[in-house]
């Protein structure tokens, strides 16, 4: 064989190699995708197997769940439920305890109308009484007119001033009988009704009714000191007087220097100043005007905390920033040796008892009591009485329109317009008139028991009087011939009357009419 026929079978054998091994391939090809999706669809079906097991357990979780649910949207239920039927329970209760309450309520209010319909019944009669005893009066009057003309052969004219000054007698008599009882029954009912108020409420309350008076003295190591306060040719006093407004009196009491001024304020400054200026021993005017000025900025200071300081005592809420600077300057002036902010705040608390006692605002009550007398805080350049200066004060600082009033009317110098102006006057009388609460001058005191003396004495038929009980009770004697049973009781109360209107004084005064009738006859 030549070389190309040998070239041309080896050609042959590798295309017949070639065609064989593609052959296989195809095969190859061909088993390998049947093989492929006959794995397809197994896990196709193993796959819609195990997504038909996993609906299933979630449909079994689902149903689970939904039992669980079910059962404790039950019990929830049943637990509501039992809430509910309790709360109506309660409810039901409380309205049937309501309903007692108030048909009991209104059985009182029944009681209570019934007995005044029976009062009214009784002074109608009463009414028809004295209209009757009045026709028989005028009656008796007309016949006694007539047999006076026909037996005394008097004139028209003298028989009529004779029988007017007869029925003008009786007609006292009567109607001081008449006042006599109502007065009788009406105190019986409201003393009562007051003394079980006002014993309550000092009661409970008892705090402390004195209080020191502020000193102008102050105690000097040595006289030695003295001529530090004089200073060279009196530059450093005049400096003092300068800066505090007060009067310094060095040569009037011996080991002590005296301070004088009006104003409470300024003679504690003044005090204070001085104490610290002997205290350190530097006195000239440098440091005078150093001093006095530390001492008034501690004591606004001072004077705002006395004031929120009774504004707490009091139990109240925060008050305007005037009226509490008012107030911490009341702690400085003295009312007849009483501390006027004790005394305020003495008032607050009696007014919030008998308030509470007589079942009105506690708060307004104990507010109106705290700031009667706020308008002795101020000084002579506001002119008027210290109520009304008091009120307009506290009026310019909002305060409620009921405790303005109170304030202005607990001396009477307006008329109140409700309870509090007479709750606040009546706790204003009992806190002076404690035992040591308020003392008096012997020259005032002494003034006092001569107007009750004269003032009793000017009344006709009165024969001599005694003011006893330290000026507290005024025992007035009449001549009997001159004043009888009923003209004894109309004195005590024109007496009463003129004392109230002309003279000023702490507490109450007790008049007292003795009519004495001393019958003899000597047996022989």
């Amino acid at each position: 064989m030549n070389r190309s026929g040998a070239r041309s079978f080896d050609h042959l054998n590798l295309w017949s190699k070639i065609l064989a091994g593609g052959l296989g391939a195809a095969a190859g090809a061909v088993v390998c995708f049947l093989i492929f999706r006959w794995k397809s669809a197994r896990d196709r079906q193993l796959q819609s197997y195990q997504a038909q097991s996993l609906l299933e357990k979630a449909r079994a979780d689902a149903e689970a769940v939904l039992r669980d649910a079910r059962a404790t949207a039950n019990e929830e239920l049943i637990k509501r439920r039992d809430e509910l039927e309790k709360s109506f329970a309660a409810r039901t209760a409380e309205r049937m305890a309501a309903e007692q309450r108030l048909s009991e309520r209104e059985g009182i209010v029944n009681t209570q109308l019934s007995r005044i319909l029976e009062t009214e019944q009784e002074l109608k009669s009463k009414q028809e009484g004295m209209q009757q005893q009045k026709a028989e009066i005028e009656a008796l009057s007309r016949e006694r007119r007539d047999q006076l003309k026909k037996i005394s052969g008097l004139s028209e004219a003298e028989a009529k001033a004779q029988f007017l000054m007869e029925i003008e007698r009786e007609a006292m008599k009567d109607a001081s009988n008449v006042s006599r009882q109502i007065l009788e029954e009406v105190k019986a009912r409201a003393e009562e009704k007051a003394r079980q108020i006002l014993s309550v409420a000092i009661q409970r309350y008892a705090g402390d009714h004195t209080a020191g008076s502020t000193t102008a003295t102050i105690a000097l190591p040595n006289d030695e000191i003295k001529g530090r306060i004089i200073g060279r040719e009196g530059r450093n006093i005049r400096a003092f007087e300068n800066a505090t407004g007060v009067t310094v009196l060095v040569d009037d009491t011996p080991g002590a220097v005296v301070l004088s001024g009006f104003d409470p304020v300024r003679r504690e400054i003044a005090r204070e100043a001085m104490s610290r200026l002997i205290a350190d021993g530097r006195i000239h005017p440098t440091s005078i005007e150093e001093v006095v000025d530390k001492v008034k900025q501690e004591m606004d200071e001072t004077i705002i905390k006395l004031g929120e300081d009774a504004v707490a005592r009091a139990a109240l809420p925060p008050m305007h920033a005037e009226i509490v600077k008012l107030l911490g300057r009341l702690h400085f002036r003295q009312s007849y040796s009483q501390n006027v902010l004790e005394h305020s705040v003495e008032v607050a608390h009696l007014m919030g008892l008998m308030a509470s006692e007589l079942g009105l605002d506690v708060t307004l009550a104990k507010r109106a009591g705290l700031l009667h007398d706020i308008g002795k805080a101020v000084n002579h350049e506001i002119e008027g009485p210290h109520a009304v200066v008091g009120a307009d004060i506290i009026k310019r600082c909002e305060e409620p329109e009921v405790v303005v009033n109170a304030v202005a009317s607990h001396h009477n110098d307006v008329p109140p317009v409700g309870p509090l102006g007479i709750l606040v006057s009546a706790a204003d009388a009992i806190s002076a008139s404690r035992p040591g609460a308020r003392s008096e001058s012997m020259t005032t005191y002494i003034k006092r028991i001569e107007n009750l003396e004269r003032i009793a004495m000017s009344h006709e038929g009165v024969e001599k009087c005694y003011a006893v009980q330290a000026g507290r009770e005024l025992r007035v004697f009449v001549v009997p011939e001159k004043v009888n049973d009923e003209q004894a009781f109309v004195l005590a109360r024109k007496v009463a009357s003129q004392i109230e209107q002309e003279l000023q004084y702490p507490g109450q005064i007790k008049v007292t009419i003795i009519r004495e009738t001393r019958c003899v006859e000597v047996a022989k």
